[in-house]
């Protein structure tokens, strides 16, 4: 079993432990991983990042990926391929030969 498949696998555990799933719809996960996504940005605000409790942003980084895990498995997605087509996409968008050291976004390049 590959690791993104075995997180998946303990998240829907955990969740089906707790009869969860009846909240875990597509919208649902969408705003909780937006929340959490948030609660991460917390952890840095008004801080520099050596500021931050590392902890706190580690647990925060983690609801982030579970909530993404379990929507990726709402639909039925391999999240190493979404991920790699995305950056396939990104390639093609942010050649290296104009975006290197750059932090235009691709439509300024």
């Amino acid at each position: 079993m590959n690791d993104t498949k075995q997180i998946t696998e303990a998240l829907l555990k955990f969740r089906d432990e707790r009869d969860w799933a009846q909240f875990h719809n597509a919208k649902d996960l969408a705003l909780a991983l937006n929340i959490e996504a948030g609660e991460l940005l917390e952890a840095f605000l008004w801080k520099s990042s050596e500021q931050a409790d590392i902890e706190k942003v580690k647990e925060e980084l983690a609801d982030v990926l579970a909530f993404a895990f379990l929507l990726a498995e709402k639909y039925d997605w391999d999240v190493k391929q979404i991920v790699l087509d995305k950056i396939e996409k990104n390639a093609l968008k942010y050649p290296v030969a104009k975006s290197k050291g750059s932090a235009k976004k691709y439509t300024e390049l």
